[in-house]
């Protein structure tokens, strides 16, 4: 049986601000979920994330992004079972694609460095990983991600505290498909 695409039912709506411009400095804080909530990349025992090779590809695909973009830094960031939180910066002073109000539409999302650098991690993670499991061409993440633009100094060390304790919280994460309540 066919499903018919229904505008309603089927519409991604965009998580981007509308007239933001993602590759004007500042930090970013990014989430990503392997399809269908699969634990992939480990467990989580006795307090600590046991990265498997999956997992450790996700580790050292993101850890490799300043190489490939060297307008960015990398802050806090963890890799759980069935997702990932880190946090993008774009450093003041930084050279940047052209504004985004200049852009054609059509080359919008590609010029952005958050989603460029996201759709990066993402394809090249799935890509090893889909080598690692013999599995070609499956998909290892849902489609988009999450994003937040992160405000302010208290902010950023809010989300920092977040990221740096998700493995302590695994028991009761709503990612996590066995969790206590």
């Amino acid at each position: 049986m066919t499903m018919k695409f229904h505008p309603q039912k089927h519409h991604r709506r965009s998580i981007r601000l509308p007239e933001y411009d993602y590759s004007q400095s500042g930090a970013y804080f990014v989430t990503t979920v392997t399809r269908g909530r699969e634990c992939l990349f480990g467990d989580v025992k006795d307090g600590e994330m046991n990265l498997n090779d999956a997992g450790q590809i996700v580790w050292d695909v993101w850890n490799s992004l300043p190489a490939r973009y060297p307008t960015i830094t990398l802050g806090s960031a963890v890799v759980m079972p069935n997702h990932f939180h880190g946090i993008i910066i774009i450093p003041v002073g930084a050279i940047h694609e052209s504004p985004l109000r200049e852009l054609p539409l059509r080359t919008q999302r590609r010029r952005m460095t958050i989603p460029l650098v996201m759709g990066y991690f993402k394809m090249n993670s799935a890509k090893q990983i889909n080598l690692l499991l013999g599995s070609s061409g499956v998909p290892v993440w849902q489609r988009n991600y999450y994003e937040h633009i992160i405000r302010d100094d208290n902010e950023h060390n809010r989300i920092h505290l977040y990221i740096e304790s998700n493995i302590d919280n695994w028991s009761t994460d709503d990612e996590n498909p066995v969790k206590s309540t």
